[in-house]
């Protein structure tokens, strides 16, 4: 099957590609997401065969507004409209109790669904004309790197989806911020977009799942995607050094072998000359390390490296996300100076 590619010009064209039981690469702020209507069983479970995915993992539904959420969920808490009022369309999902038509396949049999309105105008008008929530997680294999342009999805994807609309590079480039809104207080399951200190600025406190900061065990079932598995990873082993940068660049130097590769702040890319570097932005600037991570991780699968080295940004603002898909990219080996 050859995939086709389409433009924001061709929202129908995507549209039927979904209403018709297809798999369809759609942009979103965050990453690009592998897309199929998220009412339709057989379509959903194309999109677990197509990425290897785990079935215990579940699925967003994207609507194009919070008027839809009475359609696909029950017992909906006024603070869910207040979030949406605020942070919608935008990088943010909420987990709320799903109703009956919600098929298992997108909850993994959970009794709650993940909600989302994307800051991607295309997407909005590609479900909005196909009549139906869109179930989407990231459009890579399962355990990859995640895609932040059409480029890096058809990698994984060409031949494997029906088609994919390009809209350029993703401008978050780390998937959603997911709030469980079905628990009090409301709990972080991932960090995302929209910052911890955003949502306890609008809903007071905020509980932070362990699962944001540690490997979940194997007999545990996760309430959101990105939470269990050793996600975001390269073929290559990642070490993640936090601490001082100064001091992370020398502790990674020290002892960094001849076919290591480094992930490092702009203004460190010089301390590992002859060693493949991919430099994430300068290290106060969160959201330029948010958009280049996944980039990051990705290249190093087209490199001939042994091991890689990693510099953490602190676990505050939008560094938070970013430093949850490095220790996910790492299985959590971590080394805190």
């Amino acid at each position: 099957m050859e995939t086709k590619r389409l433009t924001p010009a061709d929202a129908a064209a995507a549209a039927r590609v979904i209403s018709s039981g297809g798999l369809l690469g759609i942009p979103t702020e965050t990453v690009y997401g592998l897309g199929a209507n998220g009412l339709d069983e057989a379509a959903v479970g194309a999109i677990f065969a197509a990425k290897g995915r785990p079935q215990d993992n579940p699925l967003i539904l994207h609507v194009p507004d919070d008027g839809w959420l009475e359609r696909y969920c029950g017992d909906i808490p006024a603070v869910a409209y207040a979030l949406a009022d605020q942070f919608w369309p935008g990088p943010l999902t909420m987990i709320l109790r799903r109703k009956p038509l919600v098929p298992d396949a997108v909850t993994a049999g959970l009794d709650t669904v993940g909600m989302r309105c994307p800051d991607c105008a295309v997407t909005r008008e590609i479900i909005a004309l196909a009549g139906v929530p869109v179930a989407a997680p990231s459009g890579n294999a399962s355990g990859r790197p995640s895609p932040t342009t059409a480029a890096a999805m058809l990698e994984d994807m060409d031949g494997k989806i029906d088609a994919i609309v390009d809209a350029g590079p993703c401008q978050v480039g780390v998937e959603s911020t997911i709030v469980d809104l079905t628990v009090t207080p409301p709990r972080l399951l991932r960090p995302g977009g929209v910052t911890l200190e955003e949502l306890e600025d609008a809903l007071g406190e905020v509980a932070v799942d362990e699962a944001v900061r540690r490997l979940m065990a194997p007999g545990e079932q996760p309430k959101a995607p990105g939470m269990k598995y050793r996600h975001y990873a390269p073929q290559a082993p990642v070490t993640v050094v936090k601490g001082d940068p100064d001091e992370t660049a020398g502790y990674i130097v020290a002892r960094m072998g001849d076919k290591s590769g480094v992930i490092c702040f702009d203004e460190y890319a010089g301390y590992f000359r002859g060693h493949l570097v991919e430099a994430i932005g300068p290290a106060a600037d969160q959201a330029q390390q948010a958009r280049r991570i996944f980039d990051a991780l990705r290249a190093f699968d087209r490199a001939d490296v042994n091991d890689i080295w990693a510099q953490s940004p602190t676990d505050t603002g939008l560094g938070l996300a970013v430093t949850n898909r490095l220790n996910k990219a790492a299985g959590f080996h971590i080394i805190e100076l």
